[in-house]
């Protein structure tokens, strides 16, 4: 069975192990920004089983205002199993009094599907648009 920690304590090998599983070496190719992470978040949900770090979300911003969902990873040997979407559910329900809930994800038609099913619109969709900078200009 699954078991869910809100800012638990997360052993930096199973981080590393649990970013490397979904391919996310821009962030583990950098040993001192792996080990920012989780303190700079303003909070995250990680998942279990048993001592397996399975799962994490974890959200960035100022409590109040804004949320920004910076990472959800599911290890691949536990996808499709609910956990993601228990964890964004959780973070969400926590954070019923932030006016604002973003993230940015890869536009492939699974992702999309999934953010769908757990309550997310593109920004379009609400009349805003997004913007990001580039840094080239």
């Amino acid at each position: 069975m699954i078991q869910y920690s809100e800012n638990g304590r997360i052993p930096f090998e199973k981080l590393m192990d649990l970013y490397n599983s979904v391919g996310w070496t821009a962030y583990t190719k950098d040993l001192n920004v792996m080990k920012k992470l989780l303190p700079g978040a303003l909070s995250y949900t990680s998942a279990w089983d048993g001592d397996r770090l399975v799962g994490l979300i974890r959200t960035v911003g100022d409590g109040c205002s804004i949320l920004y969902i910076q990472d959800l990873l599911v290890h691949p040997d536990y996808q499709r199993q609910g956990i993601g979407q228990t964890l964004v559910t959780q973070t969400v329900a926590a954070a019923e009094n932030i006016r604002q809930i973003f993230l940015s994800t890869d536009n492939t038609e699974k992702t999309v599907q999934f953010y769908r099913s757990v309550g997310f619109v593109t920004m379009e969709e609400t009349g805003a648009v997004t913007f990001t900078y580039r840094g080239d200009k």
